[in-house]
């Protein structure tokens, strides 16, 4: 796999291609890297988490070796920020049996002075119905 640099990108809409193919490889050290240092992950609604509980979250998550596929639905981009609409599903296998998750993702990324996009906001559960 290359580097975890290697694997940010320079264009939003790539962003989402690559977060999924690091995600169905267990890659924790470039999915970290994909986040502003400020970053919020709403992974459970109503519970943002940020920092060190967001991190140990993620990797708690990818230790079940969930898999992921996932669709560009929007894309909208201003300046240095970007805002993504993204239909996904995940799939988890588990001794007690297979989960099936699926959501409307609302995600704000930021350009960062590198020039690589990187979550600011990440909410898999961003659209209710």
């Amino acid at each position: 796999m290359s580097s975890t640099l290697e694997q940010l990108t320079r264009d939003a809409e790539e962003h989402g291609k690559r977060y999924v193919e690091a995600f169905n490889a267990g890659d924790i050290d470039t999915l970290k890297a994909m986040y502003t240092e400020d970053a919020i992950s709403v992974w459970e609604p109503g519970n943002p988490l940020t920092g060190k509980a967001r991190e140990a979250s993620l990797a708690e998550f990818i230790a079940q070796r969930p898999k992921m596929t996932a669709t560009l639905r929007e894309s909208h981009v201003t300046g240095n920020t970007a805002l993504l609409v993204v239909d996904w599903t995940i799939d988890i296998s588990t001794p007690e049996g297979d989960e099936h998750l699926e959501g409307t993702g609302l995600d704000v990324l930021r350009l960062g002075p590198d020039g690589k996009w990187r979550f600011a906001i990440d909410n898999p559960f961003g659209e209710t119905r």
